[in-house]
């Protein structure tokens, strides 16, 4: 007895490639549907009110910051939820990373989320917890950057960095260019990532 061609269904859970292809195809159009809209909403293309682009010495502090590998215990993203607002302060707004490239939203939380730490505590306050944090939190298991204290600022390339973000939106004019190694120069690379936390959510009044 001569066996049904498959059809349907069928057809296409019998045929690898059919199969891969479909899904391809699928897994395309949700993705357009998902994410092209986004690149119409002023929401997540304008900066909010107030938002600035990082000066040369926060840029700095921000390329240590990711160097150090520090968005592998803090996110940088106060979420949708009550108990987040009321820890951590205003929820975060799309429009207030329009000049982090990458973005350092994050999902794991070893340590508390850094969006709204700008001001809370002061420039030396930072300073003693970034060399030894047990010296102010006994509990902690946050890594000690007592080398941060001692190694300076790289002023040859922050200037550079600079350009190639304008080149990707970030408003940097030419004077801020042309001076980004003057204000870096001289600087501790702890000083750097200071006024990189100081100003972490300050956008939003």
């Amino acid at each position: 007895m001569a066996h049904a061609k498959p059809s349907g269904h069928e057809k296409i859970e019998t045929n690898n490639f059919l199969l891969i292809t479909l899904i391809i195809v699928a897994i395309a159009i949700g993705g357009l549907v998902e994410i092209v809209p986004l690149f119409f909403q002023r929401s997540t293309t304008q900066p909010v009110e107030g938002l600035k682009p990082y000066t040369a010495l926060q840029l700095a502090g921000r390329d240590i910051y990711t160097r150090e590998g520090c968005y592998n215990c803090h996110s940088q993203m106060v979420r949708p939820f009550r108990a987040e607002a009321l820890r951590y302060g205003p929820l975060s707004q799309a429009g207030e990373f329009v000049y982090d490239h990458p973005f350092q939203w994050g999902s794991k939380r070893t340590g508390p989320d850094l969006h709204r730490v700008g001001g809370r505590y002061s420039d030396e306050w930072h300073r003693i917890h970034l060399i030894n944090p047990r010296d102010l939190v006994p509990e902690s298991n946050m890594p000690a950057y007592p080398w941060l204290d001692t190694a300076m600022v790289d002023d040859t390339s922050i200037g550079t960095h600079m350009t190639g973000l304008r080149r990707v939106g970030v408003p940097y004019t030419d004077a801020e260019i042309a001076a980004a190694a003057d204000a870096v120069r001289g600087k501790t690379e702890l000083q750097a990532l200071i006024a990189y936390l100081q100003v972490l959510g300050t956008a939003r009044k």
